[in-house]
């Protein structure tokens, strides 16, 4: 009787072990570049005990409201901007984690009709994203080539009503985000985030007609919930996350499309 109730407790300490050896972190991501970089700190997290599963998203609503919702730990995909944007329209309790940056996207404009910007006519239609931060980050791209003038060039979060000054007169299109590519056929000039970008098959670095600078303000966040930001298991994928060895996985497969922030 005491041989068995020694291995009875053996067994449930090694269950017990097993269990704190593999705690799951379920991290919401877009695919490109996101949930690739994920997947390349994936092993490493193993080793630390951590059960990294990746939820790929096509979209930036629903990866925040499965956070928001508890149904996921935390996110990988967006922007401080767009962030605060979300929280304030939809009043949910996300923020960044500590040490929460890992890389920037500099944003584009893509076209398939014209090779240069000078090309660009009166008159032409321009497709921006449709949300509030990341249409803002369009139309400040746009000011910066001298295309329109803004009505106060402080603000991230612009829109086409703040636009003051238009001497080509363009013709806005909001679209959301992930369409922007498909969309090129269709407009004269479209400002598309480098995710989406690259899932295309758009080089930033070859095919945009102009970029943003190394000076952009929307480096790529983790998220959690307000209650899980501090998360032990969280430290650790932001610890894997910030290597030398993540910094140069992002560097020689993006080749300047995506730029580490650590």
């Amino acid at each position: 009787m005491l041989k068995k109730t020694l291995t009875a407790i053996a067994l449930a300490a090694a269950a017990l072990g097993a269990n704190a050896a593999d705690a799951v972190l379920k991290v919401a991501a877009t695919a490109v570049p996101h949930a690739e970089i994920l997947n390349f700190v994936k092993p490493q997290l193993k080793a630390e005990g951590v059960d990294l599963q990746i939820k790929e998203f096509s979209d930036y609503v629903q990866p925040n409201m499965a956070v928001e919702d508890k149904q996921l730990d935390a996110n990988f995909f967006q922007h401080q901007p767009y962030l605060d944007s979300f929280n304030k329209d939809r009043k949910t309790h996300l923020a960044t984690v500590p040490d929460g940056k890992v890389h920037v996207e500099p944003f584009g404009a893509y076209s398939s009709k014209i090779k240069n910007l000078k090309d660009l006519a009166d008159g032409a239609t321009v497709a921006i994203p449709n949300d509030p931060s990341n249409g803002g980050r369009a139309l400040i791209l746009l000011a910066k080539q001298g295309l329109i003038e803004l009505k106060d060039p402080k603000s991230l979060t612009p829109t086409p009503l703040d636009v003051v000054k238009n001497p080509k007169k363009l013709k806005f299109k909001e679209l959301e985000a992930p369409l922007l590519p498909r969309a090129l056929a269709d407009v004269d000039l479209a400002l598309i985030n480098t995710n989406y970008a690259i899932e295309a098959k758009l080089n930033p670095t070859k095919d945009a007609l102009f970029i943003e600078g190394a000076d952009s303000p929307y480096t790529n966040i983790v998220v959690a919930r307000t209650d899980r930001a501090q998360d032990p298991t969280i430290a650790k994928l932001m610890k894997a996350l910030h290597t030398p060895e993540v910094k140069k996985f992002i560097q020689d497969k993006y080749k300047g499309a995506v730029v580490p922030a650590f």
